[in-house]
């Protein structure tokens, strides 16, 4: 007779069935897993062996083997062993064969028995409640299970608890789904004195979901502007806070007792690797474009980072997701984030500070953002320019608004997209193109004209051109209004021209 339980691997942010299979058979005493285990997996034996002994359960004299099928999926980490544990005490007669056939678990199995949190509850809930499967996962796991609709999620803190619920003796209730909320205290947007403008992009980026480029001296307030991004984006909606937590419970980077509805900013330092960035290493794992789905990805000290992992960003910006293909996975990610970036114009910084001029200006600036491709730089949507601040400012009060008044306008803004968008496929201004574009950003007579003057007169590229009409639409949406008039297409043209040619 051979026992079945249910379990699964993972390819990218999806959960594959696995079916765990145990047979006890006449022979020389023997515990084997086969189905093309890792190491991880290979191991799971000798933590089940002490985890059941722990229970006073001793393992039949009689040669075990343990199958995963499919067998020609790589089945790798460590989350294998409850439901290796499980097929193995239904072919000894312990827990009802119906019962274990009905459920897919995950977890780490402890020497003691206890259960260890592991990495991608969340999509492999969602894969239980596809096939209809009650979803049995360790205690810390189970608030974020539980966030999957439609999943019955049973979260034990041992072997022991999982063994008396599945035997009836001891029903543990389904697990609730939690939320994590970020502290009060966030950094304000009201705390920069000054670069009023920058500000202004800061609030069309967060409202149409663009790409940004801050350009400015050193202590200019790139880096402090760009920490306060967080504060004036919208909540996530749980469509959105699912996508993004389930490639962060693949990434094992949710430990905290549930999903955030903040979304996420990722700054990865400039010596980043393209794996690190993009995705890849052993198992294909996502990068920081992935884990900065719904958010923000912040680059700092842009051309300091390798040539080559700034253009393989190119076709994630365009087409939204990233094929990370290696030798053993082709995994598809999801990659949809706001590419917020901050330069130096050159090597010491001051080449447009007057009283510090560079002695090797203006080559040095040609050089050192030389590095930045031009197809790299047509994918930014807004470009500002900002200026060293002035003493004064620094002293006087702050007079600029709070991350809580802009960021309420840039709610309603997405709202207004949110409800232009209901029943596409399209969520924000930053991803529409063809026909839906057209339709939703004809400027009026006066801005058509003076949109095709500049394309003509600085070359703009076709791109160029579509990311000018959806800033547009992102500003007039700021404004209220349901037509894009001349001086929103002349707002956008003047953030798409600063400080570099189209």
């Amino acid at each position: 007779m051979v026992a079945r339980t249910y379990t699964v691997a993972f390819e990218g942010v999806e959960g594959r069935l696995v079916e765990v299979q145990c047979a006890v058979t006449a022979g020389m005493p023997s515990f084997s897993v086969v189905g093309l285990p890792d190491k991880a997996v290979s191991e799971a034996k000798e933590r089940v062996r002490s985890a059941l002994a722990e229970l006073a359960i001793a393992l039949p004299s009689r040669k075990i083997t343990i199958n995963l099928s499919p067998a020609d999926l790589p089945k790798e980490g460590s989350h294998f062993d409850l439901p290796i544990a499980i097929a193995l005490l239904t072919a000894i007669g312990i827990i009802p064969d119906d019962t274990a056939e009905a459920i897919v678990s995950i977890g780490e199995l402890s020497l003691n028995g206890s259960l260890i949190a592991v990495s991608g509850a969340l999509p492999a809930a969602m894969t239980a409640a596809e096939n209809e499967r009650t979803f049995i996962c360790p205690s810390p796991c189970g608030a974020e299970a539980a966030w999957v609709g439609g999943a019955k999620v049973i979260a034990p803190s041992s072997l022991n608890e999982t063994l008396r619920h599945l035997s009836g003796q001891s029903i543990i209730e389904l697990a609730q789904p939690g939320e994590v909320f970020s502290p009060a205290h966030q950094k304000d947007l009201a705390e920069v004195k000054g670069q009023e403008h920058a500000k202004r992009a800061l609030e069309i980026a967060a409202a149409g979901r663009h790409n940004l480029l801050m350009v400015g001296t050193p202590g200019s307030g790139k880096s402090m502007l760009a920490a306060r991004m967080p504060s004036i984006l919208p909540l996530l909606s749980p469509t959105e806070a699912l996508e993004t937590s389930m490639i962060q419970s693949l990434a094992g980077l949710l430990r905290e007792g549930g999903i955030s509805r903040q979304g996420p900013f990722c700054d990865p330092h400039h010596t980043a690797s393209k794996p690190a960035i993009v995705g890849g290493g052993r198992g294909a794992k996502p990068g920081q474009i992935s884990l900065a789905h719904n958010g923000v990805l912040f680059l700092d000290e842009l051309p300091e980072f390798s040539r080559s992992v700034l253009e393989t960003l190119r076709q994630p910006l365009e087409t939204g997701e990233v094929m990370v293909a290696r030798a053993n996975a082709h995994v598809r990610y999801p990659c949809k984030f706001i590419l917020l970036a901050a330069a130096n114009p050159c090597r010491c910084g001051y080449l447009s500070d007057t009283a510090r001029a560079c002695a090797k200006a203006p080559k040095c600036g040609d050089d050192y953002l030389g590095k930045l491709s031009g197809p790299l730089l047509d994918r930014f949507d807004l470009r500002v320019d900002l200026p060293p601040v002035r003493f004064q400012d620094l002293d006087g009060p702050s007079a600029g608004e709070s991350s809580a008044v802009v960021a309420a306008r840039v709610k309603i803004a997405r709202d207004i997209q949110t409800a232009r968008f209901a029943g596409s496929e399209f969520r924000v201004n930053a991803d529409v193109d063809g026909a839906t574009l057209e339709q939703i950003a004809a400027p009026c007579p006066d801005g058509r004209t003076l949109l095709l003057r500049a394309a003509d007169r600085f070359g703009l590229s076709a791109r160029g051109y579509h990311r000018v009409l959806r800033v547009a639409r992102t500003i007039a949406d700021l404004d209220g209004c349901e037509n894009i008039a001349r001086h929103h297409i002349a707002e956008a043209l003047g953030f798409r021209m600063a400080g570099f040619a189209p």
